[in-house]
């Protein structure tokens, strides 16, 4: 994961990123199969709006429509950076055999900062399925016009300069434009971040004027761009993206940040391997509809596939190069 300007955070990013894409979709003929995924209950840990809602929709979607499962069930529980919904899932995991929660890099970052005693070690690890880039959004209107403008904005005063995000302080809307700005020569811990419950409510103090700049994932801003009620700066993509052609990255602009957020899905505790094997492979399957590959274009996600034991491989290495970089970016 690349975060500041050293070759070595490059190699992280490829590492623990780019190298997911292409993997092969494997289905599993043993134990329970993915036929037998009749429905999903989707436990979203933040509200409407946000990148979890949409991710956790968007694959009832896809499922749904392309006939891999016959039902699919939505249930919000924002609160606690997140925390409130995995103690849920834990705390009732006998009722829960039939809920996947939707997660992503924030359940890694709350809980080396601490904002909820729970990690991934405490659920199983189902499959992480796509990736999800950065984006800098402003409203349609705004008078800032590129990227430099935020810059040269926050070099004259970094207090007026105020970013939008759906999590809470110190976490990944926040952790992503500090890395841009320190990238920038310039000083991560002046960033001025207002915090809101959920990217919809982010999105909605950015159109209200409360913030001057919304940190998101691209995927919670593409659809408002193109019917141009929000421009997007820029995104944290190592190149310009086919269904992002006309949005720059920061990289063409001198500026090294790439980040993609991961996001994917658990079980609860106690979820039989058999059990969560069947989910992976179902989501597995989805890869190759028609009706996924319409979800992923409108959202401009990336492909990734790493479902169980490579799902945890995969976390456990995440944690420790998040942390190294939450420690050098002050945020430990």
């Amino acid at each position: 994961m690349q975060l500041s300007n050293n070759t070595s955070r490059r190699t992280l990013l490829k590492t623990a990123f780019c190298a997911t894409l292409g993997l092969s979709l494997s289905i599993s003929a043993a134990g329970i199969r993915a036929a037998d995924i009749e429905s999903i209950h989707f436990l979203i840990p933040g509200g409407a709006g946000g990148g979890w809602d949409g991710t956790a929709r968007g694959t009832g979607e896809a499922l749904t429509k392309s006939g891999l499962i016959e039902k699919a069930s939505y249930q919000n529980l924002s609160g606690g950076g997140g925390g409130k919904a995995i103690a849920h899932i834990i705390e009732t995991a006998a009722q829960q055999k039939g809920t996947l929660m939707v997660n992503s890099t924030p359940i890694v970052v709350r809980s080396l900062t601490g904002v909820f005693p729970q990690s991934f070690r405490d659920l199983t690890p189902v499959a992480g399925t796509i990736a999800d880039y950065g984006a800098f959004v402003v409203r349609s209107d705004s008078p800032i016009q590129s990227w430099k403008d935020v810059v040269a904005g926050f070099k004259s005063n970094p207090r007026k300069m105020k970013f939008a995000g759906g999590s809470a302080k110190g976490s990944l809307d926040h952790l992503v434009p500090a890395a841009a700005i320190k990238a920038e020569g310039l000083d991560p811990k002046s960033l001025r971040y207002i915090p809101y419950d959920a990217g919809g409510k982010a999105m909605a103090g950015l159109l209200s004027g409360e913030a001057q700049l919304l940190s998101t994932g691209l995927g919670e801003a593409l659809e408002m761009s193109k019917a141009g009620q929000v421009r997007i700066l820029a995104i944290t993509a190592p190149e310009r993206l086919k269904d992002a052609p006309d949005v720059p990255t920061l990289v063409e602009m001198g500026n090294p940040t790439v980040f993609a957020n991961w996001r994917g899905f658990f079980g609860a505790p106690g979820l039989s391997k058999a059990e969560a094997q069947a989910y992976a492979d179902v989501l597995g399957k989805m890869y190759k509809t028609p009706e996924w590959e319409t979800v992923r274009a409108r959202n401009g996600w990336v492909n990734v596939y790493k479902p169980g034991a490579e799902f945890y491989s995969f976390l456990e290495e995440q944690e420790k190069q998040v942390g190294d970089l939450m420690r050098e970016l002050g945020f430990l």
